[in-house]
């Protein structure tokens, strides 16, 4: 996040946050990424940051402009539900799924409450936001087995997204080497495997991806991914 914002604030020298990546944190690419978008939310001019490049992961600076906005101004952007006027009709679905991950801050991470927070968005918005639940509370924790049981059922018809997000969670603390129990209690639940073996899921579904297709290939992904949890939906 600061190597981003300090590479747009000194435009004689851009590239801190890709030097970063590349030689010091591959193992962080996703944070990384993600990170790039918590700069980049304030800022009118964050679609030239070279963050949203990559034809694939580029999406995650969106995913962090998204949970940025549902953190920190969450009257806005989860109470009245407002949307960016500024990002297409694919960006704003990634957006969702930032904004996913910070209901499960911004409710406190009540099993609760967050199916009913959902279900109060447009129906078109609330997979996408269920992927972004599944992520966060497989990755952040603080609950027990029961309450993420109860979440499951609660996600009911988008319980693929859930498992979708929390398999990308898996990944995450895979490739970055903190594996942690309670990912892997949360993927037995989710996705019905371990954590390793829905990380496995990710990569598998990475195979022969159309990167300049008609459809964004970070799309491509999630959906086969979600296609492989499928079976999973009450």
């Amino acid at each position: 996040m600061g190597l981003a914002l300090v590479d747009l604030l000194t435009p004689w020298k851009k590239d801190r946050w890709h030097l970063f990546l590349k030689k010091g944190a591959a193992q962080h690419q996703y944070m990384v990424h993600v990170g790039a978008g918590w700069a980049l939310a304030q800022l009118p001019w964050f679609e030239t940051h070279p963050a949203l490049i990559d034809p694939l992961l580029g999406w995650l600076v969106i995913d962090g402009y998204g949970f940025h906005r549902g953190y920190f101004q969450w009257p806005r952007y989860v109470v009245e539900q407002k949307r960016p006027k500024r990002l297409s009709p694919y960006a704003n679905r990634v957006f969702d799924q930032g904004l996913g991950r910070s209901l499960w801050f911004v409710d406190g991470a009540d099993v609760n409450r967050i199916p009913v927070t959902i279900a109060a968005f447009d129906p078109a918005r609330q997979p996408d936001l269920w992927s972004g639940i599944g992520l966060a509370c497989t990755y952040a924790g603080g609950v027990d087995a029961v309450a993420i049981k109860a979440l499951q059922r609660a996600a009911g018809p988008f319980s693929p997204q859930l498992a979708q997000g929390a398999a990308f969670a898996a990944k995450a603390r895979q490739r970055a080497g903190n594996q942690v129990e309670y990912t892997d209690l949360a993927c037995r639940i989710f996705c019905e495997l371990s954590a390793d073996a829905a990380a496995a899921i990710t990569d598998e579904a990475l195979k022969d991806l159309p990167i300049d297709g008609a459809r964004p290939a970070y799309q491509v992904w999630r959906e086969r991914i979600q296609k492989a949890f499928a079976g999973n939906t009450l």
